[in-house]
């Protein structure tokens, strides 16, 4: 995060701040950056304004909602499919991400069922039928050594 123009060390500590906890009131955040309140609150919004910050969620653990599978699935597409491909996944809620991807395959996608009848219903039934799909590769996921990872952290 060093080299981000327009972001300065009270900015990254801001936003690292958010990352870990976006509850932090802005009193609580001005403490962590060495601002008051109303200086923190208009750094905020001048970043969500930028688009440095896109929102704000909470993190859930998958097995509370009876997501209990997840899997890795590299995708390749036919050439002139690709735009009706992106358009059809983005609209899979089994599908948490899709990556385009350079490799063997076009795109690599993480998805989360129920189990793994579900996940079998997801690719039988659902994937395979998407627009210019040749063929996919699935890797299941038996634990999660690292679930989480914060862009600040990654950005120093």
């Amino acid at each position: 995060m060093s080299g981000v123009p327009g972001l300065d060390p009270v900015d990254r500590r801001i936003l690292a701040a958010l990352e870990h906890d976006a509850r932090l009131s802005f009193a609580g955040l001005g403490e962590v950056a060495g601002l008051s309140k109303t200086p923190s609150w208009k750094r905020v919004q001048a970043m969500e304004k930028a688009g440095v910050i896109t929102g704000y969620r909470a993190v859930i653990e998958p097995s509370a909602i009876g997501l209990a599978t997840s899997a890795f699935v590299h995708v390749s597409i036919e050439f002139d499919r690709h735009e009706a491909f992106e358009r059809a996944v983005s609209e899979e809620a089994a599908v948490l991400t899709c990556h385009a991807v350079v490799g063997d395959f076009d795109y690599m996608l993480h998805v989360m069922t129920g189990g793994v009848p579900d996940l079998d219903d997801f690719l039988r039934n659902r994937l395979r039928r998407l627009p210019g799909v040749r063929h996919f590769n699935t890797t299941l996921a038996m634990r999660d050594v690292k679930p989480r990872a914060y862009l600040t952290d990654a950005a120093r």
